[in-house]
């Protein structure tokens, strides 16, 4: 089985999707005033990262915690159309020729996987129009029809999407020479080195320097 991995961010969908999702809340006409309580509880980490105390990665999970726990009273109903007004806003900025790419995957029988550190229901909403066999992305857990803020999410972010397409694979023949994937930063080298047509999407400059160094394809 020939298989294409696809990041989300900066690599289907032009932008960075936490911005996004900050801007959403902060102008949104009914969820807005919880907006401040995001920017209370997430500032201390953020004004830490900035002074080199906090690392990165650790502030982005954390934030992505602190932002579902914002939701956590809204019923599951509502916040499935939360992310769905939010896919409406990003559909002028998917990358064309990427998706073009996924197509044309799909169309001559490769199994298509999307795997992401985005909120898996931010994913399901706004990929809608594509021909995706599988999504990976950062699960929001719900409990009794609403967001159950004691549980622990887990951003799939640099290891753990190679974890989460090997839980996948398990037992599966995968032709990973004639496999395709594709990713914008230096944190997608992991899964792009897993096969054999790696594909550097509008890349970071650190990515782009890998990409030149080993022949990689990239798309400006």
């Amino acid at each position: 089985m020939q298989i294409a991995i696809f990041d989300f961010d900066g690599t289907l969908y032009e932008k960075e999707t936490f911005q996004l999702l900050m801007n959403h809340l902060k102008t949104h006409p009914v969820h807005h005033t919880k907006y401040k309580k995001f920017i209370r509880a997430s500032m201390p980490r953020y004004i830490a990262n900035k002074m080199k105390l906090y690392p990165t990665r650790r502030m982005k999970e954390r934030l992505m915690q602190i932002y579902v726990r914002c939701l956590h009273d809204i019923p599951e109903k509502d916040i499935h159309s939360f992310f769905e007004e939010l896919a409406v806003k990003m559909k002028p900025n998917f990358n064309d020729e990427v998706c073009a790419r996924l197509q044309e995957h799909h169309e001559n029988g490769v199994y298509i996987m999307v795997v992401s550190g985005a909120y898996d229901l931010l994913l399901e909403k706004s990929l809608k129009h594509l021909p995706i066999d599988t999504l990976i992305g950062t699960v929001i857990p719900f409990k009794d029809g609403k967001i159950d803020e004691n549980t622990a999410i887990y951003p799939i972010q640099v290891e753990r999407k190679n974890e989460k397409i090997e839980e996948f694979i398990q037992d599966q023949e995968i032709d990973w020479e004639n496999s395709y994937a594709y990713g914008d930063s230096l944190t997608d080298v992991s899964v792009l080195e897993l096969v054999g047509h790696p594909v550097a999407v509008q890349p970071e400059p650190s990515l782009e320097d890998v990409a030149n160094e080993r022949e990689w394809e990239v798309i400006v």
